[in-house]
C-alpha cells in the first residue's frame, strides 16, 4: 500500500474521505491512460526501428501476443501532441464596442469545440475557458491549448515573440501578416489583399511558457478562418505532425481556403516546414 493510499484510508471525516477518494480515482485514471499511451508509443517506435514483435517481446519479457495487443489497442501516442492526461482549451472573448458588451466569435467557438472533441477522442480529459478581453491569461500551466492571436493578449504577444523563425508583423498598409524570417516570405490574408479572396493564414506552434517550466500549444489565424483551418489540419494529420516534431518546440504556417458564406475550411495545407526551434536561430 502506497503512502498516499494509507493517508486516504486513515481519513475519519466521511465527506472528506469521499472527496479525496474521488479526486485520487480521477488522477489515477489519468495516469493509467498516459502510461498506456507511453507503452504503445514505445512498442511502435521499436517496431519502426525494424524489430519484430517477437524480438520486442523477448527483450521485454512479455508474450508476442501481448506486444501485438499493446501495439493495436489503447490510446494513440499522437494524442500527446495536444497534452498529457488533461488539456485546457482557451478561446478569446471579444469586445463589441457598438453594443458595449463582451461576445465570442462563432469561428472561435467552433475552433474550441473541435479541439475539445479531438482531445477527447485521444482519451484526454478536457476543460475550457476564455481569454478575457483584457488578454490576461495564466500561461504557466500544463496542458494549455490557446486559440488566441498576439493582438488580443500581451501575454500571447510575448509568447509568440520568442519564435525564432515566424514573426507577426503589421504591413505598411495596415493589415497583420506573418513573416517567415528564413525565406523572407510575407504571408498575408486574402481578406487583406486586392482583389480579396477567401483565403487566410493560420499559425500553429508549441512555445515555451513564461516560467520556462513547460510548453503550450498556440493557434492563431490572421483572421478567425485561419484558426479553423489549423484545427482542421490537426484533426486530419495529427499523426503525421506528431511523427515530425513529437512534443518538441516548433512552429509552422497553414494556408486555408474557406467557404466565404460559412467560413468552413475547404482545404488546409502547410505553407512552410515544421520549424523545430531547437534547430533554428533567429535570422
Amino acid at each position: 500500500m502506497s503512502d498516499e493510499l494509507r493517508r486516504i484510508v486513515a481519513i475519519d471525516d466521511p465527506y472528506l474521505l469521499l472527496r479525496e477518494v474521488t479526486t485520487r480515482l480521477a488522477d489515477a485514471q489519468q495516469e493509467v491512460t498516459e502510461l498506456a499511451r507511453l507503452r504503445r508509443r514505445v512498442v511502435q517506435n521499436l517496431h519502426a526501428q525494424g524489430l519484430s514483435y517477437a524480438q520486442i517481446a523477448a527483450k521485454a519479457g512479455l508474450s508476442r501476443g501481448r506486444i501485438h495487443q499493446i501495439r493495436h489497442t489503447g490510446p494513440a501516442p499522437e494524442g500527446a501532441f495536444l497534452g498529457r492526461g488533461s488539456v485546457t482549451v482557451a478561446t478569446p472573448l471579444r469586445r463589441d464596442d457598438e453594443r458595449g458588451r463582451t461576445v465570442v466569435a462563432v469561428d472561435d467557438v467552433s475552433s474550441g469545440q473541435r479541439l475539445e472533441e479531438l482531445a477527447r477522442s485521444y482519451g484526454l480529459d478536457v476543460t475550457s475557458e476564455h481569454v478575457p478581453v483584457t488578454g490576461a491569461i495564466d500561461l504557466d500551466r500544463d496542458g494549455l491549448v490557446v486559440v488566441c492571436g498576439p493582438r488580443m493578449s500581451q501575454e500571447m504577444w510575448d509568447t509568440y515573440a520568442q519564435d525564432p523563425v515566424l514573426a507577426w508583423e503589421r504591413a505598411e498598409d495596415g493589415p497583420w501578416t506573418v513573416v517567415d524570417r528564413k525565406t523572407a516570405l510575407v504571408h498575408r490574408s486574402g481578406q487583406d489583399s486586392a482583389p480579396a479572396r477567401s483565403y487566410d493564414v493560420g499559425y500553429l506552434g508549441r512555445l515555451s511558457r513564461p516560467d520556462g517550466q513547460g510548453t503550450l500549444l498556440a493557434i492563431a489565424g490572421i483572421h478567425t478562418q485561419g484558426s479553423l483551418g489549423v484545427v482542421q489540419l490537426l484533426t486530419n494529420d495529427l499523426n503525421a505532425l506528431w511523427g515530425q516534431v513529437g512534443d518538441q518546440r516548433f512552429s509552422t504556417l497553414v494556408g486555408v481556403e474557406y467557404d466565404p458564406d460559412t467560413s468552413e475550411p475547404l482545404s488546409a495545407e502547410l505553407l512552410c516546414p515544421l520549424y523545430r526551434h531547437d534547430e533554428e536561430t533567429s535570422v
